[in-house]
């Protein structure tokens, strides 16, 4: 994401800090949240880097607080991931990977699995507030537009904003077209998404002879130099 590593962190001020991330639940055993080298455990609860997992019964279905999507587990990291060296995406973009907060410990609420389900949602913000979470982190993005009476996140993120708690949300994989930012409630810190200063650029090797670049990542080596990947009117497409 670009974070300066040479800046000078509070690292007492961060390891107080508890975010509640709502999402997918979350993979604890992740390099990302080791309990190495962190300061004491915020009284105000008990655990170490994620302190606080809870699992809903989604639509009706119990299921493990574990990650099996990798969403929940990729937001959280993201916010509060430790610092990780040597991270790759088999071995392109290889450097260091950390959250924005390294120091801050994470308390996760699965409210989704396959869906999210409103109830969830609502019953896991009644839960974070009561826990006493200091930032709220919500990647979702369900409703439309602003709707303050019947947008159940914006409900609960009002609830939550009221008690001094920091709501942080997306605005959505929509657009780009008129209308198209959701989550946009006055009393929450709506995030867009971001780009990195790299391009990852692979090439095809047409029919012809002729080969066109573009932007991809193909992380193996053909054994057989060109493996046919795409025909049409008598043009194959290989990889090059």
């Amino acid at each position: 994401m670009g974070f300066p590593r040479g800046i000078d962190r509070r690292h007492a001020v961060e390891s107080d800090v508890i975010m509640g991330i709502f999402d997918t639940g979350i993979w604890p055993e992740s390099e990302s949240f080791h309990n190495k080298g962190f300061g004491p455990v915020p009284k105000k609860w008990k655990g170490e880097k994620v302190i606080g997992p809870r699992s809903y019964s989604i639509n009706g279905t119990s299921f493990s607080v574990r990650d099996i999507q990798g969403h929940g587990t990729h937001v959280a990291s993201i916010a509060a991931g430790n610092e990780v060296k040597h991270a790759s995406f088999f071995d392109l973009a290889q450097g260091t990977a950390r959250g924005g907060v390294p120091s801050a410990h994470i308390a996760a609420y699965k409210v989704c699995e396959l869906e999210c389900n409103d109830a969830d949602i609502l019953t896991a913000f009644d839960d974070a507030i009561a826990d006493g979470v200091d930032i709220i982190t919500i990647s979702v993005a369900l409703g439309s537009q602003f709707e303050p009476t019947s947008d159940f996140v914006t409900l609960g993120v009002l609830h939550a904003f009221k008690r001094g708690i920091l709501p942080v949300s997306c605005v959505g994989n929509s657009g780009p077209r008129m209308f198209s930012v959701k989550n946009d409630a006055p009393w929450m810190l709506t995030v867009a998404a971001s780009n990195i200063d790299r391009r990852f650029i692979d090439k095809v090797l047409l029919g012809d002879g002729s080969v066109v670049a573009g932007t991809s990542i193909n992380y193996f080596l053909s054994s057989e130099g060109k493996l046919p990947s795409v025909s049409k009117t008598g043009v194959a497409i290989c990889s090059a």
